[in-house]
């Protein structure tokens, strides 16, 4: 009895799978960790990106003269999120009010224009590794399949060499092959749950960006009718 319980051990099932099976293991658990790796950068860049979007813009509604704000966060280190969103737009009101030429309508369309690209720029950061992530979700559990079906192809394929056919021999084989759906479905779980939660969070932060696009162009036009009163 414990030479039985030995035998189906997971790691011994494992250890008795056949080469391609443990190919699709490997594959699969490489995928897995990736995955983390990913969810915990990812997280912890949407939750950086998250606060930093609080905190700025609790001090862009203070702050009532924008060249005041435009200095105290000029450190190449802020230059992200928000604060990237509003120094570029800010940089483009300054460069256009010189020119005379044009009018508030065109500066604020320039201003919008800048806005809208860093804002895309902001969004491919939000979005970056999302794919991956849907891939495994989608893919391993097929993965997870393919290795199965192919390790009961050779635990049956085996049953031919055995006069008698009992659950000692069939069942190490087909348990062996299970594994590798349960491995699939481990990679797959997380990573499903993860694109989820973040492209939620990463469409409500893009949202926020628009809304203060928004807020900025208010301020930036009534700037403008200041300087040409």
């Amino acid at each position: 009895m414990q030479a039985t319980m030995d035998q189906m051990s997971i790691w011994m099932l494992i250890s008795h799978a056949s080469l391609l099976v443990k190919l699709v293991m490997l594959i699969l658990v490489l995928a897995s960790f990736y995955s983390w790796y990913l969810i915990i950068r990812h997280s912890l860049l949407l939750h950086r990106q998250e606060q930093l979007w609080k905190g700025f813009v609790h001090h862009f509604r203070q702050q009532k003269d924008l060249y005041v704000l435009q200095q105290d966060f000029q450190q190449p280190e802020q230059q992200q999120g928000v604060i990237g969103i509003f120094q570029h737009g800010f940089d483009e009101y300054q460069q256009l009010k010189v020119d005379k030429q044009l009018q508030a309508t065109d500066v604020i369309d320039g201003v919008e224009r800048r806005l809208l690209s860093k804002i895309s720029e902001e969004e491919e950061k939000l979005q970056q590794n999302l794919t991956f992530l849907a891939t495994v979700g989608s893919v391993s559990p097929y993965i997870g399949l393919f290795g199965t079906v192919w390790g009961i192809m050779n635990a049956f394929i085996g049953l031919s060499t055995v006069e008698q056919a009992t659950l000692n021999t069939v069942a190490p084989g087909i348990a062996e092959a299970l594994i590798a759906t349960a491995i699939g479905l481990f990679a797959a779980i997380p990573a499903v749950i993860a694109y989820n939660r973040f492209s939620a969070r990463a469409e409500k932060l893009s949202g926020r960006y628009y809304g203060f696009a928004n807020e900025l162009q208010t301020r930036i036009y009534r700037l403008l009718g200041r300087n040409t009163n």
